[in-house]
């Protein structure tokens, strides 16, 4: 099982990437644990300065911009 972590303020780039995240996993139909990051303390142990960032595995895929779907599921083929 992938896990798969969206860490943002909670801006409206960072919803839109957790929401295309969860709706290429769908899409996929593959088990995944999608985790949804706010906090700050937290993101700065990833050593985060520019969100939205999609993680898979604990590997950055994508920073400061929205990741698309199609792209989300290329990532996790």
């Amino acid at each position: 099982m992938k896990t798969i972590k969206v860490l943002g303020p909670g801006c409206p780039k960072c919803k839109a990437t957790f929401r295309n995240t969860e709706q290429a996993v769908n899409q996929l139909g593959i088990e995944a644990q999608v985790i949804k990051i706010e906090d700050i303390e937290e993101m700065m142990r990833y050593n985060i300065l520019t969100t939205p960032v999609l993680m898979i595995d604990e590997v950055v895929k994508v920073k400061g911009r929205i990741a698309q779907i199609d792209e989300i599921k290329e990532f996790l083929k």
